[in-house]
């Protein structure tokens, strides 16, 4: 028997761990492809996989690389296929109104931002609007939006909302903005997924809509004058539309209250409760805890919270529901223990799971059903189903079942940092407790006492912090470009006050709440809040305490994943020859090459990448979005362009030189790039011919139409075709990388200019 196939069938019990990476290559593939593949090609190619891998399996069960081979299509394939089916289940993406516009709609949920000054004693609020309606003579009669629209409205708008609400406002949209650069975040992407249409700013105030009937205008309902025909809903909605002389604007629909939206009210309620007797970022921190409405933590503190390497205190996750179920399951104990006829008769320890389980599962709606805290739930269901069934808790199948599960729904998640960071750590958890079970088993027999309690406990909690930190560092890295070196000690102090203080005060303080008992744990609960963000604020001005780095590229990311697996799926030791594409993974972002000069996607802002700083010039409605992602991307701290008539220290930038207003002149690698950093004429002063001449690349802030020919150009029309531009400066050529060219032409990806479907109007039906 050949060496390799007698290790393999050594560890054939763990070759069924390869199924979820199996099946995230697979959805990998897809979100990769270049151009959108039809019916036949994602969905025939992958069932003709799945058929391939059935036939060999049944066909090669006795052999291990029949089972090996066909489990690896099996897997592919139906990744595949389910991304695919993913992107092709959500609406399309409407067009927005490029003008200032009535909006009208139900309200799903209300956020409270933070102040964004020292001059703001309170916060905005931004409202998300479902079955949204544009009062626009195109977008009379029309169907609502499929997709919800995030609105931030004016500070001094008095106007209280619930979720259910039918409101209106006069409000300026946008649709999700491209990527900064090439390869950089897809808002675009994460919008589809998520049913988002885009987002907006109100200009007046918010004004209710008072509903006569309940009745829902799209679904095929049947209208009131029992014509099932869609004029006769649309008059049937008119009809139902009192907004103070606007009837005319829309049809008043009913709000479609999931569970979680139901749940919406009591969740203002208790967040109210929290911030009148925890006034301040301790209320707010508290408030994110307890409800999920995070929006309104400082900006400071979530500064300091992501410097110290505690700002996965501020997401309702893993960390969260694990606690809130060991409270739980350690209160159903001592409660069923002291109760002698249930302690003899019941399975205690089963039972106090399974009602734990169904707290956490009413934490997790509490706070939103957000996806971290969902998945976890999912991962905590398979743990508890272990405990009953007598099986580990903890174990690497638990983990693939939660991760098959996820990937089957939700395989968009895969590419978000927190299914990265939540999976990898709890891989990294159970591999590496694998290993140390044995030697902590072998302290904790050796001897009693506290001092070796304490000890067990402190080694246990820094092991614990250890691999979680290490395994989601090069995530932090990838999706965050930062590393926080003090992160574990932050944590050693940190994790242990949540555990043991704040959040089983926390939950002290929602049972009492009905009953206006909630002040002395809250005030209690505070004080460890306080605890928790002096230590965020203390660590977060250490020296060095947050260490900016490049972007790390999607290979490097996929390496780092793909070994961190290898280490922890098997067990042999050739387990170790996954720290090698781990380390070539976190190397990688000091390997590729960074781009010499950056364009905005709309054309209007420009960088040059200059030593040890970001040179940045012109105008953008979203400069200050895309100067903190170009940041982030080179790890370098943005400087302004050079003043008319000066230079960079090292004359490679010279602005004003040549008597000509707003324009650069670039001397890099031996090639000159001419920079028009702003035109009021929009293009219609032509550039002289003599600031042209031996130039490689001529980039403009506004249309270079007649200028500079012959001369290869860059302009606001090419941003507007091509999305944000990176370009490359060598001594043989000039490289051109635009956002277009990375992305593709995908579902997610709008048209130039941010275009969406027009939203049509419904035809009569015969």
């Amino acid at each position: 028997m050949p060496l390799l196939t007698a290790a393999l069938l050594a560890e054939q019990r763990r070759l069924v761990l390869w199924g979820p990476v199996g099946m995230a290559l697979g959805a990998l593939a897809y979100f990769l492809l270049p151009q959108e593949p039809g019916a036949i090609w994602g969905v025939g190619l992958p069932l003709a996989g799945l058929a391939l891998g059935l036939g060999i399996l049944v066909t090669g069960w006795l052999s291990l690389w029949a089972r090996l081979l066909g489990g690896a299509c099996l897997a592919v394939a139906l990744g595949f296929v389910s991304a695919w089916s993913a992107a092709h289940r959500q609406p399309p993406m409407p067009e927005l109104p490029r003008r200032a516009v009535v909006v009208s709609g139900t309200v799903q949920s209300v956020m409270v931002l933070p102040p964004r000054g020292a001059e703001e004693t309170a916060g905005a609020r931004r409202v998300v609007l479902a079955e949204t309606r544009f009062a626009t003579p195109l977008d009379h009669d029309m169907r609502p939006l499929q997709r919800t629209l995030s609105l931030t409205l004016r500070p001094d708008d008095p106007v209280t909302l619930a979720p259910g609400a039918a409101v209106q406002v006069r409000a300026l949209l946008r649709p999700p903005p491209f990527p900064a650069f090439p390869g950089g975040r897809d808002f675009q992407r994460e919008a589809w997924f998520a049913g988002s249409a885009g987002s907006g700013r109100a200009l007046g105030k918010v004004q209710p809509v008072a509903c006569s009937n309940e009745q829902s205008f799209h679904g095929g309902l049947v209208g009131q004058s029992g014509r099932p025909d869609s004029e006769a809903r649309a008059e049937d909605g008119r009809a139902g539309f009192e907004a103070g002389g606007q009837g005319d604007l829309a049809a008043c629909v009913a709000s479609q209250q999931g569970f979680s939206i139901r749940l919406e009210p009591l969740r203002e309620q208790i967040d109210a409760r929290i911030r009148q007797v925890l006034p301040g970022a301790a209320g707010a921190v508290a408030s994110t805890v307890l409800t999920g409405e995070g929006a309104s933590v400082p900006r400071d503190v979530r500064e300091d919270f992501a410097a110290s390497g505690l700002a996965h205190l501020l997401a309702v996750a893993g960390l969260h529901l694990g606690i809130v179920l060991g409270v739980l399951m350690a209160v159903f104990r001592i409660s069923f223990s002291a109760w002698m006829w249930a302690a003899l008769r019941w399975p205690c320890k089963e039972l106090a799971a399974l009602l734990a389980l169904l707290g956490g599962a009413a934490y997790v709606a509490l706070t939103g059903l957000h996806l971290p805290a969902t998945r976890s739930l999912m991962m905590a269901a398979v743990v508890v189903l272990g405990l009953v069934a007598g099986r580990r808790a903890v174990s690497m199948r638990g983990l693939t079942l939660a991760a098959t599960v996820l990937l089957l729904v939700m395989p968009q998640e895969l590419l978000g940092a927190a299914f990265q960071m939540s999976f990898a750590a709890v891989m990294a958890l159970i591999a590496g407790y694998e290993v140390a079970r044995p030697y902590l088993a072998r302290f904790r027999e050796e001897g009693r006492g506290f001092r070796r309690w304490l000890t067990l406990h402190l080694v246990t909690l820094t092991l614990t912090s250890l691999l979680a930190g290490l395994a989601t560092l090069p995530v932090v890295m990838a999706h965050f470009g930062e590393v926080q070196p003090f992160f574990i000690l932050a944590n050693l102090i940190a994790v242990p006050l949540m555990a043991v203080w704040i959040m089983p005060l926390g939950l002290l303080a929602l049972m009492l709440m009905p009953l206006h008992l909630d002040a002395v744990p809250l005030h209690l609960m505070g004080w460890g809040i306080q605890v928790v963000l002096h230590l965020a604020y203390s660590i977060a001005h250490w020296p060095a305490a947050r260490m900016l780095v490049p972007h790390m590229p999607g290979w490097g990311l996929a390496a780092v994943l793909l070994g961190l697996c290898w280490l922890c799926l098997w067990r042999p030791v050739w387990r170790l020859a996954g720290v090698v594409p781990l380390l070539a993974g976190v190397f990688s972002p000091f390997f590729v090459t960074q781009p010499d000069l950056l364009i905005s996607p709309d054309g209007g802002l420009m960088a040059v990448r200059d030593g040890r700083a970001l040179l940045v010039g012109g105008q953008s409605r979203d400069a200050f979005l895309v100067r903190a992602a170009w940041q982030q991307a080179l790890a370098l701290p943005p400087h302004p362009f050079p003043a008319e008539g000066e230079e960079t220290p090292d004359g490679a930038l010279a602005c004003g030189q040549d008597g000509v207003p707003d324009v650069c002149l670039l001397s890099l690698k031996g090639r000159s790039v001419l920079l028009r950093v702003r035109d009021r004429s929009d293009g219609e002063a032509l550039l002289p011919d003599s600031l042209c001449a031996g130039m490689d690349l001529v980039i403009s802030a506004a249309p270079l139409r007649q200028s500079c020919p012959g001369v290869r150009k860059l302009d606001r029309f090419t941003a507007w075709r091509e999305g944000a531009q990176a370009i490359y400066l060598r001594p043989d050529a000039v490289r051109v990388v635009s956002d277009r060219d990375v992305r593709g032409a995908r579902p997610w990806v709008m048209k130039p200019g941010g275009h969406g479907m027009p939203t049509l109007p419904l035809a009569p039906e015969e």
